[in-house]
């Protein structure tokens, strides 16, 4: 199924995002983890792609194994940063072998210590979704910062970046983390001001370990607000009570949005089907409503 024709239905739904390892030896574990959320029967899940393209294989394989084994619809990442029209197009053709037809068009973080030329045929994520929709008939998704990409110097242009992808055809777009529900509530009205129309649906991640606080903010930039950090603080050094205290507030965030009119939910699982299915229960009866 194509997420656009998923996300026309009047049903709520709640999907996860998993991603392939970086060492194929750690394929096997990886895959047991990918397969245990599959298991739960999600609405569809994502599979990210490695920094430059280093995991598109495994990528693949994921993604098709999700579909094959559980019949869950699955999202393949693809990314143009250090890569050619050529690189793309032999990707678009294993993702069709594959039977893949939903792609997330992204440009895609930098891989460590590359020397080579960052952007050759690609610079931005709208001129790869271009290049998609010319190569197949591709279910084709975006990302967006509800408050602002790193590179964008203001809001602003980083909206004329969101329009750009939609008219290259992008057909919905998934928030980058955020963990202030207020933050998003808000960017939805500067984009539906902005004339974008395509879905958005927000991106949830549940912290359950104190070190990832860190890591979300270098990699995103978020708010972490005040409420939030009392939690860290109070159950940060106490594994099991720092986890469900993540996933308590992930569902926090989830039932607000949900009772604020958003029908769609995206959740990063981090490859952890216990914190998959733990949100999962907590929504069991509200997913229904």
């Amino acid at each position: 199924m194509k997420i656009r024709e998923l996300l026309r239905q009047e049903q709520t739904s709640l999907s996860f995002e998993v991603f392939p390892p970086k060492k194929d030896t750690d394929f096997a574990n990886v895959e047991t983890a990918t397969l245990g959320i599959a298991k739960l029967q999600p609405s569809y899940m994502s599979v990210t792609y490695g920094a430059g393209g280093s995991t598109k294989g495994n990528t693949i394989q994921l993604a098709s194994e999700i579909q094959q084994k559980y019949n869950v619809p699955a999202i393949s990442h693809l990314t143009c940063v250090c890569a050619s029209k050529e690189n793309i197009k032999a990707a678009l053709n294993e993702m069709k072998s594959a039977g893949i037809e939903n792609i997330l068009a992204l440009r895609g973080d930098l891989p460590n210590n590359f020397e080579g030329e960052v952007f050759t045929d690609f610079a931005h994520a709208s001129e790869l979704v271009t290049f998609i929709k010319e190569n197949g008939d591709f279910c084709v998704g975006g990302a967006c910062y509800p408050e602002v990409h790193p590179d964008s110097p203001t809001k602003a242009d980083d909206l004329e970046g969101l329009k750009r992808k939609v008219e290259a055809g992008c057909e919905y777009l998934t928030t980058q983390m955020f963990f202030d529900n207020n933050i998003f509530f808000n960017f939805m009205y500067r984009v539906r001001e902005a004339g974008i129309t395509v879905p958005i649906i927000p991106g949830i991640m549940p912290i359950t370990r104190r070190a990832q606080v860190k890591n979300a903010v270098k990699l995103s930039g978020c708010n972490v607000p005040e409420r939030f950090k009392n939690i860290v603080d109070r159950f940060g050094d106490n594994e099991a009570a720092m986890k469900q205290a993540g996933i308590a507030y992930a569902t926090d965030q989830i039932i607000d949005l949900l009772a604020n009119g958003v029908k769609h939910i995206h959740v990063y699982s981090m490859n952890k089907p216990e914190i998959a299915a733990g949100i999962q229960a907590n929504l069991s009866e509200i997913l229904k409503a």
